[in-house]
């Protein structure tokens, strides 16, 4: 390595605040003036610009938006706003962010875990159809199904939305790493019932803290899980219904609406870095990323993949590239799920393979050119 150059940070969320450093902070002195620091004017105006931004594709509906804590919360206060808790089933993968299913049992539902298409990452459509006409024993009713759109890359919602129209059940978007994709010329978060966005630091848009959003086609809906956020308060200080607190604050919707506008210029960055890490592929053992034809990926993360991934991973540190694995153990190997959470019928054999095998490599739009070429040459070297 050479030691005068500093490690190459796998993530770096400061270098999105720099990088837009005196509109944040003028967001944040108007935000901090206003007197106003949980659902005031800020909070309003980020929800109103997120659902017109997510609808402006050609056939979109028009969307609904309600900032929340999280992107956790965002599913689970969309599950508690179609009513979907106890005694109900709700099918998610096991390659994903614990959160999708700790979401899940928050709003006191089942989850059932399903398996992942090895080249893309995401639900296998073929198992879904085949559960949903024929459920697992001993599980209460199916009511919802969430794919996750992992990486940047859309799940092949096809299939999936039609299966979930046979079947009755709901389908929600776990969009928290696909901010602005899309899939057949649609915006990802348009196409099923509803759909959560995270907005943690790390996200193609991000905040500078915790903060998720739900967006829904369906406006009574938005309304409920607006209520449902805070207390269930329709009237103020009366609960018309059972609800939690979980508020998206003025100050992160302030900076939010900064970085909003800045989004798709930055997601063509991601896209033209990719293209730049491809091309340095292309001499080695690592196949690229797959994408499906009818998409557009955002890398969240250009993820990688080898049986001797902690070998490759060491290389690139050795030369100053840090790396990160998306995710290291799936849900229904963690201590906290193993043994107790339902599978398909493939038991999840193609997740835990992968799970032993991805590796990621720096991706954020601030990566300079010089950066980049850094990590192509430490990829050509492999």
């Amino acid at each position: 390595m050479n030691a005068s150059l500093p490690m190459l940070p796998f993530a770096d969320p400061g270098a999105g605040y720099r990088a837009l450093q005196p509109e944040i902070d003028a967001a944040v002195a108007r935000a901090l003036a206003s007197g106003w620091y949980i659902l005031g004017r800020e909070g309003e105006a980020f929800e109103a610009e997120f659902a017109a931004w997510l609808g402006n594709k050609p056939g979109a509906p028009r969307m609904h938006a309600v900032g929340c804590a999280n992107g956790t919360d965002a599913l689970m206060l969309i599950l508690r706003g179609m009513g979907i808790g106890e005694g109900s089933t709700v099918v998610t993968v096991s390659h994903t962010a614990v959160a999708t299913v700790a979401a899940i049992e928050m709003a006191g539902a089942t989850p059932l875990l399903l398996d992942i298409d090895p080249d893309t990452y995401t639900m296998d459509a073929d198992e879904l159809v085949s559960v949903l006409a024929d459920p697992p024993p001993g599980l209460p009713p199916i009511r919802a199904v969430i794919p996750v759109h992992i990486y940047g890359q859309p799940v092949e919602l096809g299939p999936i939305q039609q299966a979930c129209e046979a079947a009755g059940v709901m389908l929600i978007e776990d969009c928290a790493q696909c901010h602005g994709a899309e899939l057949g010329g649609r915006k990802l978060g348009t196409i099923g019932h509803a759909a959560a966005f995270s907005l943690y630091p790390t996200k193609n848009l991000g905040a500078l803290g915790d903060g998720g959003i739900i967006a829904t086609p369906d406006a009574e809906l938005a309304a409920r899980i607006g209520a449902i956020r805070q207390y269930g308060w329709v009237r103020r200080y009366i609960s018309d219904m059972t609800g939690v607190n979980s508020r998206l604050d003025e100050l992160q919707a302030a900076i939010l609406r900064v970085k909003l506008p800045h989004l798709d210029a930055q997601n063509a960055r991601r896209r033209e870095i990719a293209e730049a890490y491809d091309a340095a592929l292309s001499s080695t053992p690592l196949p690229p990323p797959r994408r499906r034809e009818d998409a557009y990926h955002v890398f969240h993360l250009y993820v990688l993949r080898h049986p001797e991934r902690d070998a490759i991973m060491a290389r690139l540190k050795a030369e100053g590239i840090g790396t990160g694995v998306h995710y290291p153990v799936p849900v229904h190997l963690q201590p906290a799920y193993e043994g107790r959470v339902a599978l398909g019928p493939a038991g999840c054999v193609e997740t835990a393979r992968a799970a032993q095998e991805v590796f990621s490599l720096p991706m954020y739009p601030e990566l300079t050119d010089e950066q980049v070429a850094r990590v192509c040459l430490a990829l050509r070297q492999l």
